[in-house]
């Protein structure tokens, strides 16, 4: 377990720090982890390196390898994806600059949504659904019932299919 250190939140380690205000752990993000942005960022720099824009011109002239007339799509998206990188969590004000849930939450001096009411409903939290299906709520339920060393303990939810009603 992480280095214990309460402050103002009643968040008490590091580990706890970086479950978000919505629920999903940071830690288990890709943006967090960094290890898409880097094998993007390394993978663009060895093809850079070895010319490779050269040889997907000549190649895709051959039928079999067509696909290289967008290998120029493809270095824009290597050159993108490194900037899905997050160097900060939640609570350190990562991921949306302007994020409502967050806002919310420390306006309401709430740990996390898990401690309002309201959060299986909230307006708020339906942006995240796109992306992570019903986890958040999930990990908010989990969070709710058992508190956040049980959550960091147990199975965590980052994308999930949402559950039909």
């Amino acid at each position: 377990m992480g280095k214990r250190n309460r402050d103002n939140t009643g968040i008490k380690s590091e580990q706890e720090r970086l479950i978000g205000y919505c629920g999903l752990y940071c830690g288990d993000c890709s943006g967090y982890q960094g290890t898409i942005a880097n094998l993007a960022r390394d993978l663009h720099q060895e093809l850079e390196r070895e010319r490779f824009a050269d040889l997907a011109k000549v190649l895709s002239k051959i039928p079999f390898f067509k696909a290289f007339k967008d290998f120029p799509k493809c270095c824009a998206v290597l050159q993108t994806l490194p900037k899905l990188r997050c160097r900060k969590t939640c609570r350190g004000n990562g991921g949306p600059p302007l994020c409502q849930i967050r806002e919310c939450c420390r306006e309401k001096r709430f740990e996390g949504c898990w401690q309002c009411e309201g959060f299986k409903t909230c307006s708020k939290l339906a942006f995240l659904q796109a992306g992570h299906g019903d986890a958040h709520l999930r990990n908010l339920a989990k969070i709710r019932r058992s508190g956040p060393s049980a959550f960091l303990a147990g199975k965590r939810y980052w994308r999930t299919t949402p559950r039909r009603r």
